[in-house]
């Protein structure tokens, strides 16, 4: 009602008694008439089944003159034959015993065949010592009931088609995904004379693609490269800017192996190719590996880092630490960013394991596990070769569970332990 408009006036007495006045000859209906049109159907069985009186509604809906069904056919002829199944050996019994049944959910056939669901409700009638005269039903329309619950269950098989075709989906990107997060890695490690390696990849979601990555390739010479690294983001197009690094330092290694150099390459390729409002950059070590002397005397290693988490040196005595490139920037962020250098040397019993930042930042029950818990786990391993370490970092990572949420890359190298000579002298 808009403000303008006035208020009804009150009901005064006089105009309330019209009303009631008006309406009182529809409330004096006989009460054959409310049997006769009641909006539900009613019948009276004799205790054989044999119908008794039907009301006009049930007759209007199965097709049916009164003088069809009176005297003439049972209820469970109105049935269909599944009807008259579960009529026999449930809904009879029930009722005998029970002396009423409630809201039967069953099927009439009309006069043309049609069929009619229907909620049925029974009651046995007694005379005054108690014994069984008749049975009084209601018969209720349960058509849009029916096309209520069959529209229930198109939808529910439709939300279940969709759900086991989103399942076949989901599994056909899984499929995918795993495919193209391999032709990112190197398939296998190639073997390097004198040296153990081993490596994991542990992807934290087989829905997107990560952007770790790391290889070991041969130089020629006696020289052989290695890195480690990840690219910020996931997804496809984190895993272009993967697939671009990678191919990219390869092949700046092929052409000069300075580890300086090498990410001073890839940094003018990342930076070029990314500039604009979506940049791409990434962490990564870079090293180039040399053996210190005829085969078992170790390695010399040059590592290059940009923005990466410093290596990790288990050695031969038993300790552990951090191998740091400090000063290192990301790569791809700046024009000239500065890189840090620095070298080590690899001794027989020694294993360098590099690793991605997702081992650092998973979560924990007391928080982050950070650099001083990764060094104290490995103090623990040492010395360690490079599968012995792999593996037990692999089972580290396991035991992060949901905390562990961004792929993770690790890559070791390990100088094998030199075979200690049997010392005890023979018997003589």
């Amino acid at each position: 009602m808009s403000p303008e408009e006035p208020d009804p006036p009150p009901e005064t007495p006089d105009h309330l008694a019209e009303q009631a006045a008006a309406v009182a000859p529809l409330l004096e209906d006989c009460a054959e008439d409310l049997y006769e049109n009641a909006p539900c159907g009613y019948l009276s069985t004799l205790m054989n089944g044999t119908l008794a009186k039907v009301n006009g509604t049930l007759l209007s809906w199965l097709g049916y003159r009164r003088e069809e069904l009176v005297g003439r056919k049972r209820f469970a002829d109105l049935l269909t034959i599944g009807g008259k199944l579960y009529h026999e050996t449930h809904f009879a019994p029930l009722l005998q015993m029970q002396g009423e049944v409630h809201g039967i959910a069953m099927e009439l056939k009309a006069a043309d065949g049609a069929r009619l669901p229907v909620l049925v409700t029974s009651a046995v009638k007694t005379d005054a010592a108690g014994e069984p005269l008749l049975i009084r039903t209601t018969v209720i329309d349960a058509r849009d009931r029916r096309a209520y619950e069959q529209e229930l269950l198109r939808a529910r098989r439709s939300a279940e088609e969709a759900h086991r075709e989103a399942e076949r989906s989901r599994e056909h990107l899984h499929q995918v995904v795993a495919v193209l997060q391999r032709s990112l890695l190197p398939p296998s490690l190639p073997r390097v004379p004198g040296l153990e390696t081993a490596a994991h990849y542990h992807t934290a979601s087989p829905d997107h693609l990560g952007g770790d990555f790391y290889d070991l390739f041969s130089l020629g010479g006696g020289r052989w490269a290695f890195f480690l690294g990840d690219v910020c983001g996931k997804g496809p197009e984190a895993a272009a800017a993967t697939s671009l690094a990678r191919y990219t330092l390869r092949a700046a290694a092929m052409n000069d192996a300075d580890p300086e150099a090498v990410l001073h390459t890839l940094n003018s390729v990342l930076y070029e190719r990314y500039a604009g409002d979506d940049p791409r950059y990434c962490t990564v070590v870079f090293g180039l590996l040399e053996a210190a002397g005829p085969e078992g005397a170790g390695f010399d290693i040059t590592l290059a880092g940009g923005g990466h988490p410093p290596a990790l040196l288990l050695r031969d005595d038993g300790t552990a630490g951090y191998v740091h490139t400090p000063g290192g920037l990301l790569i791809g962020i700046l024009p000239r960013p500065p890189i840090a250098v620095t070298r080590a040397r690899l001794e027989p019993g020694d294993t360098l394991v590099l690793y991605t930042d997702g081992l650092t930042e998973a979560r924990t029950p007391t928080g982050r596990y950070g650099d001083q818990e990764l060094l104290a786990y490995v103090s623990g391993l040492a010395p360690s070769g490079a599968e012995p370490t792999v593996k037990a970092l692999t089972e580290l990572l396991t035991s992060f569970g949901s905390g562990l949420d961004d792929d993770t890359a690790v890559l070791a190298l390990g100088a094998p332990a030199p075979a200690h000579e049997n010392t005890t002298p023979s018997p003589c």
